[in-house]
């Protein structure tokens, strides 16, 4: 959408582009996503600060085999995941430890 202020200014309103933080958790919402369908686990990680270790996290749990959908948060350290089945709590262990933060267990 296109608008002109009073004083000719355009102001134009765009979509964000896809891959912004490289996190598959950007523009999706685990938990929507487990409403669909799917197991929806809620683990407690140490070590988060920013977009840049929710996007790290991210990456690699969704590597990991029946994972739909991840979505961390740092500011409380939650990240939650959907997976097609339950997933092995030491395999999503060792995706965060490849990340380099630390799973403290489910939340």
């Amino acid at each position: 959408m296109t608008a002109k202020t009073e004083n000719e200014i355009e102001i134009t309103e765009t979509a964000p582009a896809s891959g912004c933080c490289g996190g598959s958790s950007c523009g999706t919402d685990a938990a929507d996503e487990g409403a669909k369908g799917g197991v929806t686990t809620v683990y407690q990680v140490a070590g988060m600060t920013c977009g840049h270790c929710e996007g790290s996290i991210s990456s690699e749990v969704s590597a990991l085999a029946g994972v739909t959908a991840v979505t961390a948060v740092a500011s409380t350290g939650l990240v939650t995941v959907v997976s097609e089945a339950p997933l092995d709590d030491e395999a999503v262990r060792g995706a965060v430890d490849e990340a380099g933060y630390e799973l403290v267990g489910r939340a």
